[in-house]
């Protein structure tokens, strides 16, 4: 078996024509420079794109096609000039007829399959053009016709507060889909805000795969969060196998930010300015009594207010989660010191997996490198974020501080 860094959530700002994709992601987000990141910074082996669905990204993977930079695998995905193999995945936005909208993405692992898939939600979405557009019908319905395309179902960004299957529509997947749809579900996008000890707290979930991947809108932010999945080789075929662990395939581990850095993790108060610093669960604000509007439950206290149990219990299956500060993150590793990294060691990965502390001392000096280490063990003093706005990286946490778990009862 071999190891391979996947990060299954990327977005494109543009076509290569120009035309807009995600409103929200960077224009210079192109299907080509998301290769090109995975390929030249990141050292990212597997990457979702997940705009597959719109006709111009279809145009662009066709043109990539016929010019031979990137191969169709025959069992599912393309790989790019032996480096990066592409999934082409679609996340499109859903509404239950109760209420409650939640993002899924449908991944796939040939073109005839994202096209027929394309073709089919025309007749839902008002415009197949932009990514992550409402198809106006429950997950379920969603489901099933990812399922018949030839693609796999995931639900993304499970547990942030505003379009997410636990954050706003339901206390239970179970909820949404039946015992035969949800026995179709093999994994779980947890996103920012959330990690293992979180979402291990509800025991639907123990059946499932944990998926730590990045949303990223701009290419700094592609490998933010990351998995490690150890598979025979980098398809879409050995893609599922990991996920619903099969023959030896699996995700050996998650990588992301500590849930305090991301922008949703406590409860906040934007009447009040208020963020939530006492026991989960916060559900209304102290101030002003809001519990709607401005204020926004925090996915920590969603989580503890949904909760089966008090403790996480995790499967046995369930590999470690390991919170990482992003290079980007490191106070004063300017991009100028990036380039010296990465001449160093080639990749983002490469620095934060295998540099060793005196390589890293001889590329940026003694300071700085011990913040690499640091920032790559986790161990970085965090202030908690919400409502909206990352945490922040505010120093050096002393040992006795080092990463208590993120439930704080």
């Amino acid at each position: 078996m071999k190891q391979f860094f996947a990060d299954f959530h990327v977005h494109i700002g543009r076509t290569t024509e120009g035309k807009a994709v995600k409103i929200t992601a960077s224009r210079r987000l192109t299907f080509s420079a998301v290769i090109e990141e995975c390929s030249r910074r990141k050292g990212i082996d597997i990457v979702g794109i997940v705009d597959c669905a719109s006709p111009g990204v279809i145009r662009d993977i066709e043109r990539m096609i016929d010019s031979g930079e990137l191969m169709e695998l025959p069992q599912g995905g393309f790989v790019h000039r032996n480096r990066v193999t592409v999934i082409a995945g679609a996340e499109v936005e859903c509404v239950e007829e109760k209420g409650g909208v939640s993002h899924h993405i449908g991944y796939f692992p040939h073109l005839r399959q994202i096209n027929e898939f394309s073709r089919i939600m025309r007749r839902y979405i008002r415009n197949i053009e932009l990514s992550s557009q409402s198809c106006g019908v429950p997950a379920s319905e969603l489901l099933e016709v990812i399922k018949a395309t030839g693609g796999i179902h995931v639900p993304a960004h499970a547990f942030t507060p505003h379009k997410s299957v636990y954050g706003r529509t339901a206390r239970r997947l179970t909820d949404l889909f039946s015992e035969a749809l949800y026995a179709d579900i093999w994994a779980l996008e947890l996103g920012l805000s959330a990690d293992t000890n979180i979402a291990d707290l509800i025991g639907e979930l123990a059946p499932i795969t944990f998926l730590s991947n990045s949303d990223a809108h701009s290419a700094a932010k592609i490998g933010r969060e990351y998995n490690i999945l150890e598979m025979e080789e980098a398809t879409f075929q050995e893609m599922v196998l990991a996920f619903r662990r099969v023959s030896g395939r699996r995700v050996t581990a998650n990588f992301g930010l500590d849930p305090r850095l991301g922008r949703y993790h406590r409860s906040f108060c934007s009447h009040c300015n208020e963020l939530s610093v006492s026991r989960p669960p916060v559900v209304c604000c102290s101030c002003c009594g809001k519990n709607d509007g401005p204020f926004v439950k925090g996915v920590l206290d969603r989580a503890v207010q949904i909760a089966d149990w008090q403790e996480p219990r995790h499967p046995e299956h369930r590999p470690p989660y390991h919170y990482q500060i992003p290079l980007g993150f490191v106070p004063g590793l300017s991009s100028q010191v990036m380039e010296r990294l990465l001449a160093r060691f080639g990749s983002e990965m490469a620095v934060l997996h295998t540099a060793g502390k005196k390589e890293l001392q001889e590329t940026v000096g003694w300071s700085l490198a011990s913040d690499i280490i640091l920032a790559r063990e986790g161990r970085l003093l965090l202030s908690s974020g919400g409502g909206g706005r990352h945490g922040k990286v505010e120093g050096v946490e002393k040992e006795s501080e080092q990463l208590e778990l993120s439930l704080q009862f």
